[in-house]
Parts: C-alpha cells; structure tokens; sequence
C-alpha cells in the first residue's frame, strides 16, 4: 500500500533550512496497523502529514499503490486525501454547534455519496453513539467527540486511517475505548497509522515505528517486541 523511498524534508526559512526528515524508508502493507513513535520534534507528524497528503516530501519518493504521490498536483493530491484517506485527530475538530450526525456526514458532502443518508447512522452506530445522534459536539465528552471523529473518518470507507496522538486529550478509560475501536476496525481489515509519542499507546498497534531527530531508529512488530522482553527477563 505504502512505499518510502529515501524520504526527506525541510522548510525553508529565508536562508534558513531546518530539516525535519531524513532518509525515510519503510513499506506498510495493507491491513497493518502501525504506531510512529517519537519524542515531540522527532518529525513523527510532518511524516504522517505526507503520508496523508497533508504535506510533500523535499526528496525521495512515496509510492501509494504504487502511485508515485510527488508527481500529483495540488487538486489531484485533494481527491486522493478525500476518497483514501480518514483522519483522527488530538483535538477532534469537530465544526461547534452542528451535531454529531451533521458532524459525521461532513466528508459524504465532497462526493457522490452526500445522499446516502444510511452509511453515516451505520458509522455513528459503530461507534456506540446512537443516543448522541442530535447532540451538539460541544454537548459531548472528550471520549465521544473522538468517537465521532473515528465514525467521521470512517463514513467515506478510506483505504487508511491517520490517528494523531487520538488519545492525547482523554481520560485513560476513554482513551482505552478509542484505541479499543481502533483494534477492531483493524481486525476488520482496515490499516490504521497511529502517531503517538507514549509507549502505552504506541503498544496497541501490532508494529511500532520508532523515530528520533527525523530518523527511523527502530521498526519492530509485536512478534519481536514479546520476543525481546522474554530475553530480557532471561538474563
């Protein structure tokens, strides 16, 4: 599904060039799910930004099924991000004073499918928010804003979802029901990228990729990771 190639960025400023990114290459297959890790300022989300279309690469290439991303324009970059991609964000950015099924419907308005009423009831009640079907956002608690946030990302069947710190704003018992739904919507077959700068978090995904100073460090799945404890507490 994705392919790094020699990945780099910087932002210019003046004469200034700071770079965030360097020599980034990593594959991610459909049906992962992924955790970026890193420190705040390692470049975990200008990563998750190009990898979501958000933002371009300075160097290096990004093939999405294949697709080379750096050679599309601005527009057909924006059709990509809004058919492929869901986004699940720290703060929620929720529109205020629109309810959540007004709220959930939003990316169905961009499409052909602004009608199909249908899809965005299934999404909210995915997410266990039938009862908060008319409640405002501003009505809701932290743990049911991301939920709708999650039905919201969901309600256009993106091949991927982009999660950004989802639990960075949450109480620990909300936080577990988001990365709970996050799990299953995995072991339905979707890909999930999460980028996350706790190890608590990061260790719900099935592989973490550790970044540091713009650098892959480490690239681990759960596998190696149990396999690497179970050695430690041998020694």
């Amino acid at each position: 599904m994705i392919k790094l190639k020699n990945v780099s960025k910087e932002f210019e400023n003046g004469e200034a060039v700071t770079s965030v990114l360097q020599d980034i290459n990593f594959t991610i297959d459909k049906g992962e799910f992924v955790s970026i890790m890193g420190p705040s300022g390692s470049g975990k989300s200008t990563l998750m930004h190009i990898l979501g279309f958000l933002d371009t690469l300075s160097a290096g290439q990004y093939l999405f099924f294949d697709k080379d991303v750096s050679k599309l324009s601005e527009d057909e970059l924006a059709v990509l991000r809004n058919k492929s991609v869901g986004f699940v964000f720290q703060n929620f950015n929720l529109l205020p004073k629109t309810t959540v099924w007004e709220n959930v419907r939003l990316p169905l308005l961009y499409t052909e499918k602004k009608s199909d009423y249908a899809i965005v009831d299934q999404m909210i009640k995915n997410v266990g928010l039938e009862h908060r079907r008319n409640y405002f956002s501003n009505q809701l608690s932290g743990g049911e804003k991301q939920r709708v946030a999650i039905a919201r990302a969901l309600v256009n069947s993106p091949d991927i979802i982009f999660a950004d710190e989802p639990t960075g704003n949450l109480d620990s018992k909300s936080g577990l029901q988001v990365m709970s739904i996050l799990q299953n919507l995995n072991k339905e077959g979707k890909t999930i990228i999460l980028v996350t700068h706790e190890t608590y978090t990061a260790e719900h995904a099935k592989r973490i990729i550790k970044i540091k100073d713009g650098r892959i460090i480490e690239d681990t799945d759960k596998f190696e990771r149990k396999l690497a404890d179970n050695l430690t507490e041998l020694k």
